[in-house]
Protein backbone atom coordinates (compact mmCIF):
# COMPACT_ATOMS: atom_id res chain seq x y z
CA UNK A 1 0.00 0.00 0.00
CA UNK A 2 1.52 3.29 -1.04
CA UNK A 3 -1.08 5.97 -0.41
CA UNK A 4 -4.40 6.38 2.03
CA UNK A 5 -7.50 5.44 0.69
CA UNK A 6 -9.00 8.38 3.26
CA UNK A 7 -6.85 11.18 1.65
CA UNK A 8 -4.82 9.98 -1.21
CA UNK A 9 -1.71 10.84 1.49
CA UNK A 10 1.43 9.17 1.37
CA UNK A 11 1.76 5.49 3.73
CA UNK A 12 4.29 4.11 5.79
CA UNK A 13 4.67 0.99 7.84
CA UNK A 14 5.06 1.19 11.41
CA UNK A 15 3.64 0.14 14.56
CA UNK A 16 0.90 2.65 15.99
CA UNK A 17 0.94 3.45 19.15
CA UNK A 18 -0.96 0.82 21.16
CA UNK A 19 -0.43 -1.68 18.80
CA UNK A 20 2.24 -3.82 18.33
CA UNK A 21 2.12 -4.92 15.11
CA UNK A 22 3.58 -3.24 12.05
CA UNK A 23 0.04 -1.51 10.06
CA UNK A 24 0.59 1.08 6.73
CA UNK A 25 -0.44 4.68 8.57
CA UNK A 26 -1.44 8.33 6.17
CA UNK A 27 1.37 10.52 7.25
CA UNK A 28 -1.40 12.75 6.48
CA UNK A 29 -4.88 12.58 8.31
CA UNK A 30 -2.85 9.49 10.17
CA UNK A 31 -5.81 6.93 9.34
CA UNK A 32 -4.39 3.57 10.45
CA UNK A 33 -4.81 1.12 7.22
CA UNK A 34 -5.79 -2.68 8.97
CA UNK A 35 -5.20 -5.43 6.31
CA UNK A 36 -7.05 -8.74 7.63
CA UNK A 37 -7.33 -12.04 6.37
CA UNK A 38 -9.84 -12.82 3.14
CA UNK A 39 -13.08 -15.45 4.26
CA UNK A 40 -13.73 -17.64 1.55
CA UNK A 41 -16.43 -19.67 1.61
CA UNK A 42 -18.69 -22.11 -0.28
CA UNK A 43 -19.78 -25.52 0.06
CA UNK A 44 -20.22 -29.16 -0.46
CA UNK A 45 -23.72 -29.42 -2.50
CA UNK A 46 -25.50 -32.69 -1.95
CA UNK A 47 -27.41 -34.20 -4.13
CA UNK A 48 -28.67 -38.30 -2.63
CA UNK A 49 -24.84 -39.90 -2.38
CA UNK A 50 -23.17 -37.29 -4.78
CA UNK A 51 -21.23 -33.77 -4.26
CA UNK A 52 -21.02 -30.97 -7.09
CA UNK A 53 -17.44 -29.98 -8.36
CA UNK A 54 -16.64 -27.22 -10.66
CA UNK A 55 -14.29 -27.23 -13.04
CA UNK A 56 -12.33 -23.49 -12.75
CA UNK A 57 -12.32 -21.36 -15.66
CA UNK A 58 -10.04 -18.94 -14.07
CA UNK A 59 -6.73 -18.84 -12.58
CA UNK A 60 -5.26 -19.96 -10.23
CA UNK A 61 -5.62 -23.75 -10.97
CA UNK A 62 -7.30 -23.67 -14.81
CA UNK A 63 -8.88 -26.76 -15.51
CA UNK A 64 -8.89 -28.19 -12.23
CA UNK A 65 -12.09 -29.56 -10.01
CA UNK A 66 -13.40 -27.10 -6.69
CA UNK A 67 -15.95 -27.26 -4.83
CA UNK A 68 -18.22 -24.01 -5.84
CA UNK A 69 -16.18 -20.90 -3.09
CA UNK A 70 -15.16 -17.39 -3.40
CA UNK A 71 -14.63 -14.71 -1.41
CA UNK A 72 -17.03 -13.13 0.72
CA UNK A 73 -18.29 -10.06 -0.41
CA UNK A 74 -18.83 -6.62 2.43
CA UNK A 75 -22.45 -6.84 3.83
CA UNK A 76 -23.39 -10.40 3.62
CA UNK A 77 -23.33 -13.39 6.02
CA UNK A 78 -21.05 -16.44 5.24
CA UNK A 79 -24.27 -18.33 4.53
CA UNK A 80 -25.35 -15.69 2.08
CA UNK A 81 -21.80 -16.07 0.75
CA UNK A 82 -22.03 -19.93 0.26
CA UNK A 83 -25.52 -19.82 -1.53
CA UNK A 84 -24.29 -16.48 -3.66
CA UNK A 85 -20.89 -18.55 -4.88
CA UNK A 86 -22.48 -21.56 -5.23
CA UNK A 87 -25.15 -19.86 -7.61
CA UNK A 88 -22.22 -17.80 -9.41
CA UNK A 89 -20.36 -20.81 -10.25
CA UNK A 90 -22.54 -23.51 -10.84
CA UNK A 91 -26.08 -22.30 -11.15
CA UNK A 92 -26.62 -24.40 -8.56
CA UNK A 93 -29.42 -23.58 -6.01
CA UNK A 94 -28.72 -24.65 -2.44
CA UNK A 95 -30.37 -24.98 1.31
CA UNK A 96 -27.55 -24.81 3.29
CA UNK A 97 -27.46 -27.39 6.28
CA UNK A 98 -24.73 -26.54 8.67
CA UNK A 99 -20.78 -24.91 8.62
CA UNK A 100 -18.81 -28.42 8.27
CA UNK A 101 -15.24 -27.08 7.90
CA UNK A 102 -13.18 -24.15 8.54
CA UNK A 103 -9.43 -24.30 7.21
CA UNK A 104 -7.03 -21.05 8.39
CA UNK A 105 -4.48 -20.32 5.63
CA UNK A 106 -2.47 -17.78 7.41
CA UNK A 107 0.66 -17.91 4.72
CA UNK A 108 -1.68 -16.45 2.13
CA UNK A 109 -4.14 -14.62 4.91
CA UNK A 110 -6.87 -16.81 4.11
CA UNK A 111 -9.79 -18.62 6.08
CA UNK A 112 -11.75 -21.05 3.94
CA UNK A 113 -15.50 -22.07 5.09
CA UNK A 114 -17.37 -25.20 3.43
CA UNK A 115 -21.04 -25.20 4.29
CA UNK A 116 -22.43 -29.06 3.52
CA UNK A 117 -25.68 -28.02 1.59
CA UNK A 118 -28.49 -29.86 0.07
CA UNK A 119 -29.21 -28.99 -3.70
CA UNK A 120 -32.69 -28.17 -4.44
CA UNK A 121 -32.95 -29.51 -8.01
CA UNK A 122 -30.38 -30.60 -10.52
CA UNK A 123 -31.03 -27.82 -12.92
CA UNK A 124 -27.11 -26.41 -12.33
CA UNK A 125 -24.48 -25.50 -15.12
CA UNK A 126 -21.10 -23.96 -15.59
CA UNK A 127 -21.23 -20.16 -14.42
CA UNK A 128 -18.51 -17.71 -15.73
CA UNK A 129 -15.90 -18.92 -13.55
CA UNK A 130 -16.66 -22.23 -14.19
CA UNK A 131 -15.64 -24.53 -17.52
CA UNK A 132 -18.05 -27.00 -16.43
CA UNK A 133 -20.09 -28.58 -13.29
CA UNK A 134 -20.58 -32.35 -12.40
CA UNK A 135 -21.76 -34.37 -9.66
CA UNK A 136 -19.52 -37.11 -8.08
CA UNK A 137 -20.07 -40.88 -6.39
CA UNK A 138 -16.89 -40.48 -3.65
CA UNK A 139 -15.01 -43.10 -5.72
CA UNK A 140 -15.37 -40.84 -8.97
CA UNK A 141 -14.09 -37.42 -7.52
CA UNK A 142 -10.70 -36.09 -9.42
CA UNK A 143 -8.81 -36.21 -6.37
CA UNK A 144 -5.48 -35.60 -8.19
CA UNK A 145 -6.97 -32.93 -10.56
CA UNK A 146 -8.53 -30.97 -6.78
CA UNK A 147 -7.35 -27.44 -7.26
CA UNK A 148 -6.88 -26.44 -3.65
CA UNK A 149 -5.37 -28.43 -0.70
CA UNK A 150 -8.21 -26.87 1.25
CA UNK A 151 -11.39 -28.46 -1.03
CA UNK A 152 -9.02 -31.78 -0.22
CA UNK A 153 -8.86 -32.27 3.62
CA UNK A 154 -12.81 -30.77 4.18
CA UNK A 155 -13.47 -33.25 0.95
CA UNK A 156 -11.58 -36.24 2.85
CA UNK A 157 -13.57 -34.82 6.24
CA UNK A 158 -16.84 -35.23 4.69
CA UNK A 159 -16.79 -38.59 3.20
CA UNK A 160 -15.04 -39.67 6.22
CA UNK A 161 -18.23 -38.35 8.69
CA UNK A 162 -20.24 -39.57 5.78
CA UNK A 163 -19.06 -43.65 6.12
CA UNK A 164 -19.13 -42.90 10.25
CA UNK A 165 -22.97 -41.78 9.94
CA UNK A 166 -22.50 -38.37 11.57
CA UNK A 167 -21.31 -35.34 10.56
CA UNK A 168 -19.11 -33.03 13.00
CA UNK A 169 -17.48 -29.32 12.65
CA UNK A 170 -13.90 -29.93 11.19
CA UNK A 171 -11.37 -27.23 12.01
CA UNK A 172 -7.47 -27.28 11.29
CA UNK A 173 -4.93 -25.06 10.31
CA UNK A 174 -3.09 -25.29 6.63
CA UNK A 175 0.67 -24.81 6.68
CA UNK A 176 2.58 -23.93 3.44
CA UNK A 177 3.62 -26.47 1.22
CA UNK A 178 7.13 -26.65 0.73
CA UNK A 179 8.18 -25.19 -2.91
CA UNK A 180 8.78 -28.87 -4.60
CA UNK A 181 5.20 -29.18 -4.01
CA UNK A 182 3.34 -26.65 -5.57
CA UNK A 183 1.99 -26.80 -8.70
CA UNK A 184 2.10 -24.37 -11.68
CA UNK A 185 -1.48 -22.53 -12.54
Amino acid sequence: MNFCSQCGGTVTLSIPEGDNLPRHVCQCCRTIHYLNPKLVIGCIAEWNDQILLCRRSIAPRYGLWTLPAGFMENGESTRQAAIRETLEEACARVDIQQLFSLVNVPHINQVHLFYRARLLDTDFAAGQETLETALFLEDAVPWQDLAFQTVTRCLRAYFSDRRLGRFVFHEEDLPPRPLKEHRRD
